[in-house]
């Protein structure tokens, strides 16, 4: 088998890999092999118009939520993403 040196792996990402692999009773390389083959595998079960299928997308979204600390409230959270979106086309609701 071949071996790969990462460089430049940001802190938090570190952190997050290493407490994944902990809740999986892993050692951190084999975590990051699941994730890279696990990756690798959804983006070649796409086809080409969609390479990263809406289930894929789903279970990573579900793997990250309630992860995240923000110390904003959730009206300034609110505030910040209405303040940041582009306008959009007009719907009627």
């Amino acid at each position: 088998m071949a071996n790969l040196t990462i460089r430049n792996i940001p802190q938090d990402l570190l952190e997050k890999m290493r407490n994944q692999a902990k809740a999986e009773k892993r050692s951190l390389n084999n975590e990051i092999l699941m994730v890279l083959e696990k990756c690798v595998d959804l983006y070649y079960a796409g086809n080409k118009d969609d390479p990263f299928p809406q289930e894929a997308q789903v279970e990573l979204w579900d793997k990250i939520a309630g992860t995240w600390e923000d110390r904003r409230s959730a009206e300034e959270i609110a505030a910040d993403i209405k303040a940041h979106r582009t306008a959009g086309r007009k719907v009627d609701l």
